[in-house]
């Protein structure tokens, strides 16, 4: 892993909101809860923002992985609507990327929040995961 950056540095990603983003469970949970950007569409679109440190961080044999993402609403987004969703950099702990969240429309503030992201060996993490698969699940209480 690499660091290049500072605290304070930025990362922008813009994302056109369509009706995919709504929060929609489907038919079976009632459909359509409402016609504006999701919590769940939020949540990953932070998720990215966040990301694009971790891509120019990163060796080839290395992978990010989040840890904890935390979401606050302040104001819709509507379908047609380009939402900007700014990283910054907020401390890197070892190998344990936080960043601080915000997205907007134009000059309204949408959500605010933030995310966090350990770096790990690729190899490492497919070993976790093929343990965790193999292993029996409890029986539920």
């Amino acid at each position: 892993m690499t660091n290049p950056f500072l605290p304070g540095d930025t990362k922008t990603h813009h994302h056109l909101i369509t009706p995919a983003d709504f929060a929609d469970f489907g038919p079976a949970q009632g459909g359509l809860v409402h016609a504006v950007c999701s919590t769940f569409a939020l949540a990953r679109e932070m998720e990215w923002a966040a990301r694009l440190f971790v891509l120019e961080m990163k060796d080839p044999d290395e992978e990010g992985i989040g840890t904890a993402l935390a979401i606050e609403h302040h104001a819709p987004a509507f379908a047609g609507e380009t939402l900007t969703v700014t990283a910054t950099f907020a401390a890197l702990a070892g190998r344990h990327l936080r960043c601080t969240v915000e997205a907007r429309v134009a000059q309204r503030l949408v959500a605010t929040g933030h995310t966090e992201q350990q770096m790990v060996s690729r190899a490492r993490l497919a070993a976790r995961f093929a343990a965790l698969q193999a292993a029996p699940s409890p029986a539920p209480d």
